[in-house]
């Protein structure tokens, strides 16, 4: 069997992005975002079931991660997953890492 080379950073990189969406109400948003395409936070709010600056500071994380995009709308913000968000969330799991065996279907 032959192991696979870590590259730290990149190790590390992975394990920040699938922190950044695992955590459960972060997770919510995205699950939100996925099925329902772009949202204002006052939308997204209900779904999160969290206090409207916890509500900030997650989709902040998010944005951060590189995970969803904002757009002010007047007063309103809307936020949509990143184009790239599902690719780099798959690249981001060991199955993904060079030399591993892929899942088949």
């Amino acid at each position: 069997m032959t192991m696979p080379h870590w590259a730290p950073e990149k190790e590390s990189e992975a394990v920040d992005l699938l922190a950044a969406a695992t955590e459960p109400t972060r997770w919510r948003i995205l699950a939100t975002l996925a099925s329902a395409g772009t949202r204002c936070a006052c939308e997204i709010e209900p779904v999160a079931n969290v206090a409207p600056n916890v509500l900030s500071y997650h989709l902040k994380v998010l944005r951060e991660a590189g995970l969803v995009t904002s757009a002010r709308r007047g007063k309103w913000i809307d936020y949509t997953i990143a184009g790239d968000a599902p690719a780099r969330l798959a690249r981001a799991l060991p199955t993904a890492l060079p030399g591993m065996p892929q899942a088949t279907r």
